[in-house]
């Protein structure tokens, strides 16, 4: 039995004024159970229970709701619940499919080891006398998250005011070189999976998207290339806007609503998300940024679905200075126009 005690890991606040944070519990059995009580009964923690994850919904759960089947959505209930934090309470191993869908996402996961493999591992924190393994912690503090999004905010802002002239030299331009409209807006996949519309200046014919697959390459060991040197529905004004990187400046608007950074890796294309392998996913466990370390170590040279060994190392080596280094590379990799087409 689990005795009533205080949680003493990283989440505990003496304070009990202090934000609360809401727990999902995947699985709903006697252990998922057992640890929504030790939860609710400390008077020490800010953790809630919001519900559980469990195939089986007959269990007897008091108020605690079963928010959906281990095969949910769980970005999607994630969101929906603003959820801070998940415990894995299954008897059976975690399947490949839920490991996946745990790794997607930039919050902390935690797990309660089955006692047969306590042997095996070190518990970083206990829930009461239940121990807990953390099994994936978010790459960015949220103090340096807050510090991120301040500077991401600041810089935005001042850039778009210094370069409205140039934005509108621009938009004459593109509304004299060809028909349609001067920005271009784009369904990407930002952090956690969430998809976002990301703004650029027009640089293709109008209906380039719909042309897409025509001008698809496959590499020799089939990798979708969709970005190609010479492509025929760039118009004589996107060529420049994309050899400078020009068409990119809208993207400070993203920065300034939040759904981007200024340095991270690229917001990615969701149709070839969809063909990425499991390793793939971690790219988007930070905010995706118009710049990143896969920009100023080759650019278009390779897809960026193609470099996401790249954004990896940026994710396992994040600190606030390294962001600053990128920027400051990212100058002289614009002005060489290196893999940009």
């Amino acid at each position: 039995m689990i005795a009533k005690a205080n949680i003493t890991n990283t989440q505990v606040k003496e304070n009990t004024n202090t934000r609360t944070h809401n727990v999902l519990i995947i699985g709903a059995g006697k252990l998922g159970k057992q640890v929504a009580n030790v939860i609710e009964q400390s008077q020490h923690t800010n953790l809630t229970v919001c519900g559980y994850l469990d195939d089986q919904k007959s269990w007897s759960l008091g108020d605690k709701p079963v928010l959906g089947s281990l095969d949910s959505d769980i970005t999607a209930i994630v969101e929906q619940h603003n959820i801070s934090e998940i415990v894995v309470a299954l008897q059976d191993e975690l399947t490949d499919e839920l490991s996946e869908k745990l790794d997607a996402l930039s919050i902390e996961v935690r797990i309660v080891p089955s006692y047969v493999n306590l042997a095996l591992y070190r518990p970083i924190s206990t829930l009461s006398d239940l121990p807990l393994m953390v099994e994936k912690t978010p790459v960015m503090s949220k103090r340096q998250r807050m510090m991120k999004r301040a500077f991401d905010f600041t810089v935005a802002a001042l850039v778009l005011l210094l370069i409205l002239p140039v934005i509108a030299l621009i938009a004459i331009a593109i509304k004299l070189d060809s028909e349609g409209p001067i920005f271009f807006r784009q369904a990407r996949v930002g952090e956690n999976g969430v998809k976002f519309e990301m703004y650029k200046f027009r640089s293709m014919v109008v209906n380039a998207e719909a042309l897409q697959d025509e001008v698809n390459l496959t590499d020799e060991d089939g990798n979708v290339i969709h970005k190609t040197r010479n492509d025929p529905r760039v118009t004589r004004m996107g060529r420049i806007l994309r050899k400078t990187s020009l068409d990119e400046l809208p993207q400070f608007i993203n920065v300034l609503l939040g759904n981007m950074s200024l340095v991270g890796p690229r917001p990615e294309l969701p149709w070839l998300v969809e063909q990425y392998e499991p390793w793939q996913h971690r790219r988007f466990d930070v905010p995706q940024g118009i710049t990143g370390w896969w920009q100023i170590n080759g650019r278009s040279d390779k897809p960026c679905h193609l470099n996401t060994d790249q954004d990896v190392y940026y994710i396992d080596n994040y600190s606030f200075t390294l962001d600053i280094r990128i920027l400051l590379k990212t100058v002289p990799a614009l002005l060489k126009g290196k893999g940009a087409f």
